[in-house]
């Protein structure tokens, strides 16, 4: 998956520009005791609600990249993305309910700071910039979820079984959602072809720097239990 791209793409350059961000992200205490299932069912629990939340907004990224788009190629897409994410929340309720989490429940909870910050982060950059802004602000949360996945996979293996998190990591580490992740790598070097050039590397850095650590946030905020 992520980690062994292609040394040349544009996810691979950009995470090299943020090595360290990139890092405390993908390396962050909650993943690391997520992975030992060491991590506190309510911090688990305030995720999941959390996440349900932030999986609305990226809804709204992903329609969002279908009215930026300028090929039927890039509508599809996006489209594509938007389906996925709404399924994904149906499979995301019933996963909640196994926690004690119902929809309605879920869908009155307040939006804590951290969730607030990326999404509208995300929505911001889409609606300022253009269809390559908007996908690079959503690469550290599509492709880190499965360059994760994977990292806890080969370092817990067989835990992974007995892990009250492990659906969760084999969730993201499956074919399935790590094609999703793949995909998102091929869309950004479709993009950066077409749209870029070397001078607007600083300012694609720059958005995926602040997307990584409000990716970060996000941890931190499940972690802490922030509001």
């Amino acid at each position: 998956m992520a980690q062994d791209d292609a040394a040349d793409s544009l996810f691979a350059r950009l995470r090299a520009a943020c090595e360290e961000d990139w890092c405390a992200f993908v390396e962050h205490d909650f993943v690391r005791r997520l992975g030992e299932g060491s991590l506190p069912e309510e911090c688990f629990r305030h995720y999941l609600g959390q996440d349900y939340l932030f999986l609305i907004h990226f809804a709204r990224a992903y329609a969002l990249a279908v009215y930026k788009s300028e090929t039927l190629e890039d509508m599809r897409q996006a489209a594509s993305g938007m389906a996925a994410i709404l399924d994904e929340m149906g499979l995301h309720v019933r996963y909640c309910q196994n926690w004690g989490l119902s929809k309605d429940e879920m869908q009155s909870l307040p939006e804590a700071r951290a969730t607030m910050a990326y999404t509208r982060f995300v929505l911001e950059k889409g609606m300022a910039g253009d269809l390559l802004d908007l996908h690079v602000a959503l690469a550290p949360c599509i492709i880190g979820y499965g360059e994760i996945a994977n990292r806890l996979k080969q370092d817990f293996g067989d835990k992974i079984a007995s892990n009250p998190y492990g659906d969760w990591i084999e969730t993201y580490a499956g074919e399935a959602y790590q094609d999703v992740a793949r995909a998102q790598i091929e869309q950004l070097d479709r993009l950066f072809a077409r749209r870029a050039g070397p001078g607007r590397m600083d300012s694609l850095v720059a958005t995926f720097r602040t997307a990584t650590r409000l990716e970060t946030d996000f941890w931190e905020m499940g972690l802490s239990l922030a509001a």
